[in-house]
């Protein structure tokens, strides 16, 4: 069997362990690392399971394809919506967390966008403050405040 690589992957044969697809993350002089992330079907699985086998004991396991891409696609719009929703949900958290900082951001992005008509500034001040009050509220939302 050839040297496995960190990101191979296989799939079990022997029956002594758990059925299902196995990624390499760590190797070793004597062991290598696997981590389970499909099962038996070779679809995508989170379970954390981690073994560590011996290079010998690497024959009861066949290369196998990487389940990450054989997620149905309703699952991934899924994911993908949760990810959006919780996203905004953490961004408006953070904003709300340090409301005079957001205040701030938020006057510098309305003059910036409306000033124009009341201010006599040059129209490059109104670009700047519409990407530095922007910025701002990207900065306080992301929660590195």
């Amino acid at each position: 069997m050839p040297s496995p690589s960190v990101y191979d992957h296989y799939s079990s044969t022997d029956t002594d362990s758990v059925d299902g697809v196995y990624r390499v993350v760590g190797i070793s002089e004597e062991d290598v690392t696997l981590l389970r992330v499909g099962d038996p079907d070779g679809q995508r699985v989170n379970t954390g399971e981690i073994m560590t086998v011996r290079y010998d004991e690497l024959n009861g396991f066949d290369p196998a394809e990487n389940p990450d891409g054989n997620r149905p696609l309703g699952d991934a719009v899924k994911s993908k919506a949760e990810m959006v929703y919780w996203t905004l949900r953490v961004f408006v958290q953070q904003l709300a967390a340090h409301p005079l900082m957001t205040l701030l951001a938020v006057a510098v992005l309305v003059v910036g966008s409306f000033g124009e008509e009341f201010l006599s500034l040059p129209s490059s001040a109104f670009s700047i403050l519409i990407i530095g009050g922007s910025l701002g509220l990207a900065y306080i939302g992301s929660g590195r405040l």
